[in-house]
């Protein structure tokens, strides 16, 4: 038997005869093992299993594990320091080929130990094994936290191509550790570049298509994964479009007895396909067949009885027209007569106003003198400004100085708005067609069929704001406007103690008081908060919606404020630093901290032709007065939820019920028009009524929308009363810009028509929620936190690092200034998640800071009603 003693400070180890390492004096790890011990000739340990690089997930430990022959003993070094033997699992056997001892060890490193550890390199462990003759040292195992987060570095994006054009779609996935792997979907099935030699996904997580065809169009989506999660990018819409080309002339036709022979074209080769461009030219001419030298003659009796006959028919029939217009004119109750111009404008009506003659006794106001020199043209698209003048194209400009005419429409020009003749006339008044300060009233008309359809319009309410109120004390809480996307977040200890305030906010549905400058449009609704005169001790959370794609290549958004003289003011830009405000913009909402009340907007000033709003596109239907009639109102409003809400209450005036969920349309600032067309419409069930198939609207009217709800109207008329069913397609699309499909499929019976449903029933109750409830991190918890992240720390783990891992990266310098930066940390992830169902996003964020000792995803929901109960408690609740 052989010992060996190595005597230090009254410390030792000893090699006995049974081969094991002593520590007998029960050194903890930081104590030094040796690197080597004498041996007895023999072999160095071999590794027949070394440590693997390893994952933790979320927080389980990992094991590492190593083998080695001949070994004596085997332990762990990591980072440096021998792990303390008593965390060591070992096993030993005999190899039967060779007689040497094998031994197998085992450790586990927990997620504490990684994230306690803040080193130049990752945590590592590595295995030294002892034989006779020696040690040996094992490859170095890297453990590392495994993650993934929720957000792409970069989404696809749509595109349109030409056919045989070549299409890449990039794809930046979330950070992660391991690094995340990428799978591409076209409408939710995998991709297999294997097998399709024209599309390849290798060329750094990016899809490319090299030659484009038609069954390329589609939704793609790109998801990545790694051993933690899978995370899906959003959907890019892809469109393959043909532009067609003209196919060669025909033959000539016979010369006519108009001395004319004509040939035709056709636009086929190929047809345009998927909002292609159509051929350009015309697809027939004619020509003169004689070379000048035709001479049309009479040449027998029967010729002159053929014209004589035609002469009086035509005669007849110009009687007629007269007899029947005089007779209308008799009958009229009105006093405009309507020019329709629309069979010559294609779609674009010209109609000339003119004034009724001295004293007609059908003017509203025999009191008012009209002026019998006032006559007006209005040009424009077959367009509405606003739902309720679904009968009348009218704009405050046209009508104000004539505002006590009644006007009726005639002709293809109530065909071409959808309304039936049969419905003669009706009272109109609206509060926006007037300024403010005027009070017009309209006597009750009624159609002359039985069943009158088209409503009074002066008994709906005039909607100038939606407002709603709240009564906040110390204990703050959270007031809602339901449906608009707009909330008011009254932090804890906001307002003093035994205090309280009766708090309101407000949405202008109004003329809009600012107005733009320049290329600045308006991109969300004008909120009011008060009372103004209120003071509060910590920063409010106001939460505006707005209907920008953001981007800070494509625009400069500004938050303004209206001054007590009725001015607007800039604020600040969203991209600046201030430490009077912040402004944290999100893809379909901007929350705002601010010290004060008032009235705030936001504005957009477009930096390039890629700017774009989005618009929520939506189509509404109801039968008209004609049983055989439905009219179509196809609406492009500013993506924000109050400005659908008020199209939403429009329709239910009129009866208007909604076809289809409504979709979302990207709308650039490149200065073209929209185009709003009516496809697949059933043949031998169904006609759309002339000059109402296709649409456009100029750009102007789109980019500014906010003032008025924009919207198409289209008539359908039914060969039969059996038909009940309709399906068509509505397209509404931006030239040289992006396109959505409506897909309307329904019943014109109420009976049998499935409802769709406006809004979620989450946000349409309980508008104002005081003191705990109203916030989702329980008081106790919050305190805690805030104690922890405002304490500064060496490793750079405080506020600061709360904010980052929360994705606020911008203007950090206002939160320096406050009392407590955490708490108005969390007071904005307050009003940012307020419809979010958990704690998840905040509990991940604290998970990977690694500083508290609670983690907030291990907290059962008794645990969290207990806080809540507590605090509730200790406040008198």
């Amino acid at each position: 038997h052989h010992i060996w003693w190595k005597v230090a400070g009254g410390r030792g180890w000893c090699r006995l005869c049974s081969d094991v390492l002593f520590d007998f004096t029960g050194t903890d790890n930081g104590e030094a093992l040796p690197e080597s011990i004498p041996s007895a000739p023999g072999t160095l340990p071999h590794f027949i299993e070394e440590p693997d690089d390893a994952y933790i997930i979320k927080s389980n430990p990992i094991a590492l594990r190593c083998k080695a022959r001949p070994a004596m003993q085997i332990f762990f070094k990591c980072n440096g320091e021998w792990v303390h033997q008593n965390e060591h699992v070992s096993e030993e056997s005999l190899d039967e080929s060779s007689g040497l001892k094998v031994r197998e060890v085992f450790i586990n490193v927990t997620r504490q130990q990684v994230e306690d550890f803040h080193g130049p390199e990752d945590y590592w462990c590595q295995c030294v094994a002892w034989s006779h003759l020696g040690t040996s040292k094992s490859r170095k195992a890297s453990v590392r936290i495994a993650y993934l987060r929720k957000n792409f570095e970069q989404d696809p994006q749509g595109r349109e191509v030409p056919i045989e054009g070549m299409i890449v779609l990039h794809c930046r996935p979330p950070e992660g550790v391991p690094a995340a792997e990428v799978e591409w979907l076209k409408n939710e099935e995998p991709i297999d570049s294997e097998q399709d030699e024209n599309i390849d996904t290798r060329a750094d997580h990016n899809l490319i298509i090299r030659q484009a065809r038609l069954s390329d169009s589609g939704n793609y989506t790109c998801m990545a994964a790694n051993i933690v999660a899978k995370r899906r990018s959003l959907s890019a819409t892809v469109v393959v479009y043909v532009d067609g080309s003209w196919e060669v002339w025909s033959e000539w036709s016979v010369c006519s007895p108009e001395c004319e022979h004509l040939r035709i074209r056709e636009c086929t080769a190929p047809p345009p396909r998927n909002g292609g461009k159509f051929c350009e030219g015309l697809s027939q001419e004619s020509e003169n067949c004689t070379d000048g030298l035709c001479i049309l003659g009479i040449e027998n009796a029967s010729d002159i009885a053929l014209y004589s006959g035609l002469g009086a028919a035509v005669v007849a029939v110009a009687v007629l027209v007269i007899g029947v217009t005089l007779y209308r004119r008799s009958q009229s109750d009105y006093g405009v007569d309507v020019i329709d111009s629309s069979a010559l404008t294609g779609g674009f009506q010209t109609f000339n106003f003119k004034t009724v003659r001295q004293g007609n006794s059908l003017l509203l106001n025999s009191a008012m003198q009209p002026d019998l020199t006032v006559s007006r043209t209005y040009s424009g698209p077959i367009c509405l400004q606003d739902p309720l003048d679904k009968e009348l194209m009218t704009e405050s400009s046209l009508f104000n100085p004539l505002s006590d005419i009644k006007v009726k429409v005639q002709s293809s020009f109530m065909v071409s708005l959808g309304v039936s003749e049969r419905a003669e006339y009706h009272g109109k008044n609206h509060s926006r067609t007037f300024p403010h300060g005027n009070n017009h009233s309209f006597s009750t008309m009624h159609p002359r069929n039985k069943t009158p359809y088209i409503q009074n319009l002066s008994s709906l309410p005039t909607r100038t704001e939606l407002r709603t109120t709240g009564v906040f004390g110390h204990l703050g809480g959270r007031l809602v406007m339901p449906n608009t996307g707009v909330s008011l977040l009254i932090p804890h200890g906001a307002i003093p103690e035994e205090n309280s305030w009766e708090i309101y906010m407000s949405i202008n549905q109004g003329e809009p008081s600012l107005q733009s400058d320049g290329s600045e449009v308006l991109l969300s609704p004008e909120v009011t908060c008060g009372p103004p005169d209120m003071i509060v001790t910590t920063p409010f959370a106001l939460t505006i919606p707005h209907c920008a794609d953001v981007s800070s290549e494509h625009w400069n958004i500004h938050l303004k404020k209206r001054t007590q003289q009725g001015k607007w003011e800039e604020v600040m830009s969203v991209e600046d630093e201030s430490t009077s405000c912040y402004c944290l913009l999100d893809p379909f909402a901007c929350h705002v901290l601010l010290d004060s009340f008032g009235t705030y907007a936001l504005t957009g000033e477009p930096i390039t032709d890629c700017a774009v709003k989005q618009l929520k596109v939506a189509v509404f239907g109801c039968m008209s007065c004609n049983s055989l009639d439905y009219n179509l109102r196809v609406y492009c409003v500013d993506n924000t939820p109050c400005a659908f809400q008020e199209v939403v209450s429009d329709e239910r005036h009129q009866g208007g019920q909604l076809l289809e969920e409504p979709k979302l349309l990207h709308f650039k600032g490149n200065t073209f028009s929209l185009q709003i067309s009516v496809l697949d419409i059933p043949p031998f069930l169904w006609r759309i009524k002339p000059f109402t198939a296709c649409q456009e609207v100029p750009f102007s009217r789109v980019w500014c929308s906010n003032r008025q709800p924009l919207h198409c109207a289209f008539s359908l008329e039914r060969y039969t009363p059996t038909t009940t069913q309709l399906s068509c397609k509505i397209c509404i699309r931006q030239l040289k810009g992006h396109e959505q499909i409506l897909q309307v499929q329904t019943s014109i019976l109420e009976s049998e028509r499935e409802t769709i449903t406006f809004f979620a029933q989450e946000d349409s109750t309980f508008p104002a929620q005081t003191g705990p409830k109203a916030f989702k991190i329980p008081y106790s918890i919050r305190q805690r936190i805030c104690a922890t992240f405002d304490t500064p720390n060496a490793k750079g783990k405080d506020w600061q690092m709360l904010a980052q891992k929360n994705s606020i990266n911008r203007n950090l310098s206002y939160f320096a200034t406050q009392s407590s930066p955490s708490a108005v940390i969390l007071n904005l992830w307050e009003a940012r998640h307020q419809h979010d169902g958990d704690l998840d996003s905040l509990a991940c964020a604290l998970e990977e800071i690694g500083r508290t000792h609670t983690k907030l995803s291990n907290i059962s929901e008794s645990q969290l009603d207990e806080a809540d109960f507590n605090y509730s408690r200790q406040n008198g609740l």
